[in-house]
């Protein structure tokens, strides 16, 4: 039993966060991609990463206008940031 429980000891927190669930809406509805990107580009983020997760969410790594690591979950219909970790 020992040997089972050890590796789970050398999980991540954060690997243990269950993702957000952002939106059941149909995808002709959902923003378009490029276009979303390009206005979060205006105001300041660097993108580093863009991808759309199993929680339909569009989700953000990269920096924020102030240069900090950011990982941020965005509701792909409204644009509204769900979830968001702000590094240094």
């Amino acid at each position: 039993m020992r040997r089972l429980l050890l590796p789970l000891l050398f999980i991540s927190p954060l690997a243990l966060a269950s993702e957000p669930q952002c939106t059941q809406a149909d995808k002709s509805t959902w923003q378009n991609a490029e276009q979303f990107q390009a206005k979060l580009r205006e105001q300041g983020y660097e993108i580093k990463k863009f991808k759309i997760t199993k929680g339909n969410c569009y989700e953000i790594y990269g920096f924020d206008k102030d240069k900090r690591k950011v990982e941020i979950y965005h509701d792909p219909v409204s644009g509204k940031a769900v979830k968001s970790e702000i590094g240094s």
